[in-house]
C-alpha cells in the first residue's frame, strides 16, 4: 500500500490577489534547491488515523501555528513516488518570520558517522498563484490548481 500524507494549504487575499503559504524542506538535500522544491505543510499518517487531524498536527509541527477555521477538502492526489496526499485549504494570515519547526536527525555528511540535526522546514513564505506554481514540487501542482479553482 502506498504511503499516505495529509496537509493543509493556508490562503489569504491581499488586495484581491490569492496568496498561498508554502514551506521549504530543511536539511542538506534541499539546502540549495528552490524552484520545484517547496511543499504544503504535510505529514504521513497510518490507517485508522483521521487525515484532517494529522494535517492539522503536521501544520503545527512544521510552522508553529495552530491552524483554525473552516477546512475545505481538496481531491486526493498521487505524488510522483506514489504517495497519496489528502489536503484541505483554509483561510488565515501569519508572518512566516514566526516559523518554528520540529527537527530531524540524519547522518551528515554521508558515511561520516556523525549525526546532525536539521529543521523539518527551514522557511515558509506566501506566494501568489503563478509563483506558487513555480515553487511547489511538480507532483503537488494539482493541489495548487484545486485550491485556485475553489477560491477564485
Amino acid at each position: 500500500m502506498p504511503k499516505q500524507s495529509a496537509g493543509l494549504i493556508m490562503y489569504r487575499f491581499i488586495n484581491g490577489e490569492l496568496e498561498l503559504l508554502l514551506v521549504h524542506p530543511g536539511g542538506p538535500f534541499w539546502a540549495n534547491k528552490d524552484l520545484g522544491a517547496w511543499s504544503i505543510p504535510k505529514g504521513e499518517y497510518l490507517a485508522g488515523e483521521d487525515p484532517l487531524q494529522v494535517a492539522r498536527r503536521e501544520f503545527l509541527e512544521e510552522t508553529g501555528l495552530t491552524p483554525a477555521g473552516e477546512f475545505q477538502e481538496l481531491a486526493e492526489i498521487r505524488q510522483a513516488g506514489g504517495k497519496r496526499v489528502k489536503a484541505w485549504a483554509f483561510a488565515g494570515d501569519w508572518d512566516p518570520a514566526a516559523l518554528t519547526s520540529n527537527s530531524f536527525t540524519v547522518e551528515w555528511p554521508p558515511r561520516s558517522g556523525r549525526q546532525a540535526e536539521f529543521p523539518e522546514v527551514d522557511r515558509a513564505a506566501w506566494f501568489n498563484v503563478p509563483q506558487a506554481r513555480e515553487k511547489i514540487l511538480p507532483s503537488q501542482l494539482p493541489l495548487i490548481d484545486q485550491a485556485t479553482s475553489l477560491l477564485q
